[in-house]
């Protein structure tokens, strides 16, 4: 698995903008609609397909860009392991008995409580999922394979990125195309060099189902921000060292505890840039 010339990444692209409208088709056809039918901030009725559809086509476009087979895998186990979980949290989280926990601190008190809430369920799956991941990033580094604890480290480090990731894409899905139009400005630095492969198949699986999500015909739920948020939290740690990860993790921790605190949502509001860029390509009330 060669770096990829342009003419490479332009048909990569090709077959995963394709391949996300495939899946999209699919998952509307085999998954009954009262399972995948939300309503979303406007009150209107909109379809989850948009998450598995999205996991499924970048996880394989961003496999079949990667610069090396364990590259290769780690991208299928961060998208597909963090969109299962996330598309679990969909569809159980919906339940009255599981709307009431919200954020992290509210998973842990249901458990301290003795109520293992779906969103716990999918912290945990999401971890597990970076963590093997970066497993697998860290044995294509040959430099760190003969040193267990630089090893340790960098798995820890890069399944923190890859996680952290997940969590900052599924924080901004609260409004059409904003997690989507987040994941591409994250990928833009992303499409050069080893990542460069990795970077366009997962965007290219976006760019596929952005028109849907700014239109409010579907949605990316859980599934779709986790697997977009992964997958781009693997190209980011492929392509920065120990240092680099951390100071990554450092913002992503940031971010997640203001999250706790503040709006993202009024913050985009009151921001000028952000909120024209937020509000670009929706469709009018």
């Amino acid at each position: 698995m060669p770096n990829r010339g342009p003419l490479g990444l332009l048909l990569l692209g090709a077959a995963g903008a394709v391949a996300a409208r495939v899946a999209l088709r699919t998952a509307k056809r085999v998954a009954p609609r009262s399972a995948l039918e939300r309503t979303n901030f406007r009150g209107r009725p909109v379809s989850l397909a948009g998450g598995p559809a999205l996991a499924a086509a970048a996880s394989t476009a961003a496999a079949f860009g990667a610069t090396s087979p364990p590259v290769a895998a780690a991208a299928l186990v961060a998208g597909a392991g963090a969109g299962a979980v996330g598309l679990y949290d969909d569809i159980v989280g919906a339940r009255p008995d599981q709307r009431a926990a919200k954020g992290f601190a509210g998973h842990l008190s249901a458990l301290r409580s003795g109520r293992v809430t779906s969103g716990l369920v999918k912290i945990v799956g999401v971890g597990a999922a970076a963590t093997a991941a970066a497993a697998l990033l860290a044995a294509d580094r040959r430099d760190t394979a003969r040193r267990p604890v630089t090893r340790a480290a960098d798995v820890l480090l890069g399944a923190g990125v890859i996680a952290g990731t997940a969590n900052l894409v599924n924080l901004l899905d609260l409004r059409p195309g904003r997690a989507a139009k987040a994941g591409l400005l994250i990928a833009a630095p992303l499409l050069a060099g080893p990542t460069a492969g990795t970077a366009a198949g997962t965007s290219s699986a976006v760019l596929g189902l952005l028109r849907d999500d700014l239109d409010e015909q579907v949605m990316l739920g859980d599934c779709g921000a986790n697997a977009l948020g992964a997958l781009l939290g693997l190209a980011v740690a492929q392509r920065t060292g120990p240092a680099g990860r951390a100071a990554v993790l450092a913002v992503l921790a940031g971010l997640t505890v203001a999250s706790e605190r503040v709006s993202f949502t009024q913050v985009i509001a009151r921001t000028p840039g952000l909120r024209e860029l937020d509000a670009l390509g929706r469709r009018t009330p």
